[in-house]
């Protein structure tokens, strides 16, 4: 199973707007953009709204099958590791193992330098095809850089054998994430990295290092764009050495997890994969949770009844939601309206606060962060808040499909 070349991931929490997402899909396609779509939740999310994972394959299913998508689709077993894996194995055909959390796992010495002397080709001077600058690699370096990673390196291994045992090694997509940690890897690092993976034997499709900057979700790229722009075709350039020497995937290609709407490197990302002729996996391509809230509050009456409560206790527990997110989002709670401000607002008003349109006025990108994190505070509403969705689809639909084709894919992909 090869993964396409240009993917989009795209979450849909409650299940509802699996048909609006495939629409922009459909949209896209019209305009000569190629993308597949790959539906994921996380284990993490699952539990937060009480769902289970098979929910996710069953939606796309039939979006698939009203819509008449006749293109390739994947659903992804979103940020899993030995423990989580198995209620995916049936229903996911695309795994992102996550090893962030073994990075820097104590590997014994003797390991460490089995690798190290095995892979002599990688001290040197580094300076491939896209390099601005070469890159002195010595000994120490590799070693320690070994002694960060392999552990993960090793971890990835025995989770991508346990799945590949169960569904057949030719029978799935493995991409693996090392985004969600506090340094980034360098161009450099990530060579060393790949060069272990594929000691693992993992055939790898997508790779998901952590960037330069601050991927907070909801909002946009917080950095130096011009880094963002250095390092991504760096990475690119070692991704294709990698391939070469390690005869790793020829297909293997960048996964960016944006944390969605990372509006001011899309024009880095569209520029290095069309000038170099590859692909790219965007891990979150528009935040639909946020686009039902959207939705509902300009279809007024209840629905915008039912958003304003959600910040007003959301604002209320602003601790509880958003500690298990610390390090993806900034919130200046100053600039929080209080709630009994928000409730005097109109439709128009809250959508406009709430939808990223950087030069609107009424953007308020700490309510937008709040209520990011704050999609469990709808599942508590249980039938009441899929009710609102079901009895406001059209608007709210209009919302998903509109915010991922002309402020995901238009700009990704045409500029």
């Amino acid at each position: 199973m090869n993964l396409e070349k240009l993917t989009f991931g795209v979450g849909d929490r409650f299940a509802h707007q699996a048909k609006a997402q495939l629409r922009a899909f459909q949209q896209a396609a019209l305009l000569g953009i190629d993308v597949t779509p790959v539906w994921n939740k996380s284990n993490r999310e699952h539990g937060f709204v009480g769902s289970q994972p098979p929910s996710v394959k069953a939606a796309a299913e039939k979006a698939v099958k009203d819509l008449g998508w006749t293109g390739a689709w994947h659903v992804d077993a979103d940020h899993i590791n030995l423990s989580t894996v198995g209620p995916f194995l049936d229903c996911s055909d695309f795994f992102t193992i996550d090893v962030a959390d073994f990075i820097g796992d104590a590997v014994a010495d003797s390991d460490i330098n089995a690798f190290v002397d095995g892979h002599g080709e990688l001290i040197g001077e580094l300076q491939l095809p896209g390099m601005e600058s070469s890159h002195n690699v010595d000994r120490d370096f590799v070693t320690r850089v070994a002694r960060q990673y392999l552990g993960a390196c090793k971890a990835a291994g025995e989770i991508y054998r346990h799945i590949a045992d169960i569904k057949g090694e030719n029978n799935f997509i493995a991409e693996v994430s090392m985004d969600e940690t506090d340094s980034p890897q360098t161009p450099p690092e990530l060579l060393v990295i790949l060069a272990a993976l594929a000691d693992e034997k993992i055939q790898l499709q997508t790779i998901a290092p952590k960037f330069t900057g601050r991927f907070n979700k909801g909002v946009d790229y917080v950095g130096d764009v011009d880094q963002f722009r250095r390092e991504f075709h760096e990475d690119l350039a070692v991704i294709a050495e990698a391939i070469q020497r390690y005869g790793l995937p020829s297909n293997l290609k960048l996964s960016v997890h944006s944390g969605s709407d990372k509006f001011s490197i899309y024009p880095a990302i569209r520029e290095a994969i069309q000038t170099k002729g590859v692909g790219v996996h965007l891990k979150t391509a528009g935040t639909t949770w946020l686009e039902e809230l959207i939705g509902l509050a300009e279809a007024g009456g209840d629905g915008l009844e039912l958003t304003k409560e959600i910040y007003a206790y959301s604002l209320d527990h602003i601790d509880e939601l958003c500690t298990p997110y610390a390090s993806v989002i900034d919130i200046q709670r100053d600039d929080l309206p209080p709630a009994a401000e928000v409730a005097t607002w109109d439709g128009e008003k809250l959508a406009g606060t709430i939808r990223h349109i950087p030069d609107d006025p009424r953007f308020n990108a700490n309510v937008r962060q709040l209520l990011h994190v704050a999609f469990k505070v709808a599942a508590k509403q249980g039938s009441r808040y899929l009710d609102l969705l079901n009895a406001n689809e059209a608007i709210v639909g209009e919302q998903v499909t509109r915010n991922l084709l002309d402020r995901h894919m238009k700009p990704l992909f045409l500029g």
